[in-house]
């Protein structure tokens, strides 16, 4: 199948008005599957062309088959990526005489209620602004979805990898099963380690029933690809250094800057803006205006630097840059992949980027990822367990969107995909036990304790499925500029209380505790910046024993700075004692602590923590390198334990307390929102390939 099989009328706007001579391999090797109705997964590198892949075959068939109404829905996991892609879109269907309309909560009333009036062809929104649209009063859902006939998800992986991915599996039987029929689904996603499972992921129900193809013109180890020496990792110790090199390399370059944290965006935004250097910064407690205006500036400029957490990770477009800098290290490969391809898009130029480490452990974990990188291994994306909470908030979407749904006929609007069937009876029973949903003549409505913790603001923390940390909106006069972290706001201090926010020191001249508000105003000096994170596993089981390999001697295939080789060489001199090449190490030091190393990551250890506690320090905190054992353990009682522990493991304690980060868990028993968090923080397939791993003592003087 070539470009001709394409619509006339969208093949001459591809010559004529984009210019392009031809497709690219993925926009190509995509028509025949997207043509022919088919689910796919189109798998390719940021910049090679992965919306037009989806959207020229698509908009083809919409001309040739004469689709009418609310066609094609284009889904993000960001509002900024939607709003980024809305002009492309908007000049695509224009080709056609058809319409491309943006949907979101940014998105005014006003605008939202002539959408209604005139429906576009293509939605571009989220999951959760499609599920809004669900059980709004406002909107006639059978009647605006009748003509849908496909959905695009953009960075598919995104969702996939957490309980966003569920929601939106969910959101999409929900809306099969509306229209009596299937949808095709296409994903687009970066290079991910096991794609033919992420596109069965992708088709819910249809998965073995429909086609399906996944489409990737290169493999991952060419997808990988960049000239030697264009990856580089220096150690320099500090934010303050960190900000010196970078203003002191690549002048005249457009540079990208990723940190880990915001607060780290915070502090290295101000140091670059204290050594005169144009900076911009984005991450997600910003304003959106203000977010806004540093993208925008940032890919008008040349001479200049945007700082960024992952929100830029994704493909919205700032420019055509020079360098990537990463501070520190990303979590995985697949994030780095994402971050690296922001460069080299001009003909001539290369993909590249500078690793900067401001402590021995990033430094280490930035050379394991690398290690993994250079062997062309890539993580494999996989949906959290046992979403039990997703199930208890479907089912309350779907009694508000429904108004009341027969007792025995809710499991078809999920049309068998699991979880959300027969065996969630007891979820339902107790989402009517405890007042979320009431029973009358054989139908299932909302209840009043749904109403008391759902219903504020027409139930729109229904349909976010993730808990964010509260925090106070900081405004200069009427101008916001983004959201800080109440801790910052209660604790003890002299003097004037300094919050540092958008890279530049405000003084706090008023607290509005009731609204969450507090009123600034410029100031010199330094401020503060804090966020409370949350999140579960830490380092994955392949990182950690990546950093072993690191630690045993072997060096990822980047330039190594000479800074970088010598610290690595202290690290590896320091750690000797927990590495061993033929497994595993248990060491006791003279102050009779007593300490298994096996580099094997948070889920892992969790898991033997709770496997072995007979031998395992009781109440201590999980490492991602170690787990802590018995003072007195003496090496015949390791291996009588040891006997067996690998068909008898278990799954890690849990604190009730940390249910609270997971939403929706007060609809659920808290046996099953205990269970659901226990099988989330464990990694049983990692905990059976180091217990299978011999070991060794070591007694350290």
């Amino acid at each position: 199948m070539n470009s001709s099989e394409l619509h006339p009328v969208v093949l001459h706007h591809i010559v004529n008005t984009l210019g392009w001579p031809t497709l690219r391999p993925l926009q190509k090797d995509a028509i025949a599957p997207v043509l022919a109705g088919s689910d796919a997964l189109l798998l390719a590198p940021t910049a090679a062309g992965k919306t037009e892949a989806a959207m020229f075959p698509l908009l083809s068939r919409m001309a040739s088959d004469r689709w009418r109404g609310t066609s094609v829905l284009y889904l993000c996991p960001i509002k900024a990526l939607l709003n980024n892609l809305l002009p492309r879109l908007e000049g695509y269907t224009g080709w056609l005489g058809r319409r491309a309309s943006l949907w979101h909560g940014d998105v005014t009333f006003s605008r939202r209620k002539q959408i209604l009036r005139e429906q576009p062809d293509v939605l571009l929104t989220t999951p959760e602004s499609l599920e809004s649209m669900l059980v709004s009063v406002n909107v006639d859902h059978r009647q605006f979805f009748a003509g849908l006939q496909a959905v695009v998800v953009d960075e598919v992986h995104a969702f996939a990898g957490d309980d966003r991915g569920w929601h939106l599996l969910a959101v999409l039987e929900r809306l099969t099963h509306l229209l009596g029929r299937p949808l095709q689904r296409v994903g687009l996603s970066a290079t991910v380690g096991n794609p033919g499972d992420l596109l069965t992921w992708l088709q819910g129900s249809g998965a073995g029933t429909r086609p399906a193809r996944v489409v990737s013109p290169d493999p991952p180890s060419q997808a990988q690809a960049v000239p030697a020496g264009e990856v580089q990792l220096d150690h320099v110790g500090s934010v303050s250094n960190a900000a010196k090199v970078i203003a002191a390399l690549h002048r005249g370059e457009k540079r990208l800057v990723f940190c880990d944290s915001k607060q780290l965006v915070e502090e290295l935004g101000h140091a670059l803006r204290g050594l005169g250097i144009t900076v911009f910064l984005s991450h997600a407690s910003l304003s959106t205006n203000e977010r806004r205006r540093s993208e925008e500036a940032f890919a008008q400029a040349r001479d200049c630097v945007i700082v960024s957490t992952s929100t830029l990770e994704v493909g919205i477009d700032v420019g055509d840059l020079d360098r990537v800098i990463q501070i520190n290290s990303p979590f995985s490969v697949a994030s780095f992949l994402q971050r690296i391809g922001r460069t080299g898009r001009r003909q001539g130029t290369a993909r590249n980027c500078l690793f900067l480490t401001l402590d021995e452990g990033s430094l280490l974990r930035a050379a394991a990822l690398l290690l993994l990188w250079g062997r062309g291994w890539v993580e494999p994306v996989t949906p959290p367990p046992e979403p039990r909470h997703i199930v208890a908030q479907q089912l309350l979407a779907l009694c508000l969107q429904e108004h009341r749904v027969g007792d025995r006929i809710w499991p078809e609007w999920w049309n068998g995909l699991w979880p959300f069937g027969t065996g969630s009876e007891p979820i339902v029973s107790h989402l009517i036990s405890s007042g979320y949903l009431d029973e009358d003549s054989g139908m299932l409505f909302i209840g009043p304790e749904a109403e008391r913790r759902f219903g504020f603001r027409h139930f729109m923390e229904m349909t976010s499925v993730f808990t964010a940390a509260p925090e106070f909106t900081v405004l200069h006069g009427r101008k916001e500029i983004g959201r800080t972290d109440p801790a910052l706001l209660t604790e003890e201090i002299e003097g004037p209380r300094l919050l540092l926010l958008a890279g530049r020191t405000w003084r706090v001249n008023y607290i509005d505790w009731k609204r969450r508000r507090c009123f600034v105003e410029p100031a010199d000096g330094r401020g503060k910046a804090r966020w409370n994170g949350r999140g579960l596993g830490g380092l994955s089981f392949a990182l950690c024993r990546a950093m072993r390999s690191v630690l045993l001697g072997e060096d990822p295939p980047v330039r190594l700075s000479r800074r970088a080789k010598e610290r690595l060489a202290v690290i590896r001199e320091g750690d000797l004692e927990t590495v061993h090449p033929g497994g595993t190490v248990i060491t006791k030091d003279v102050t009779g602590d007593v300490r298994w190393w096996t580099w094997a990551g948070f889920r892992v250890n969790a898991t033997l923590a709770a496997t072995l506690s007979q031998i395992a320090d009781s109440g201590q905190r999980v490492e991602e390198d170690s787990v802590r054992l018995r003072a007195n353990l003496t090496p015949d009682e390791w291996r009588k334990a040891m006997t067996g522990a690998a068909e008898r493991l278990c799954l890690p304690e849990v604190d009730p307390k940390a249910l609270t980060g997971l939403k929706f868990s007060v609809a659920l028993p808290e046996r099953l929102a205990v269970a659901t968090l226990a099988a989330r923080l464990a990694d049983l397939h990692g905990a059976r390939e180091v217990l299978g791993e011999p070991s060794r003592w070591s007694i350290i003087s």
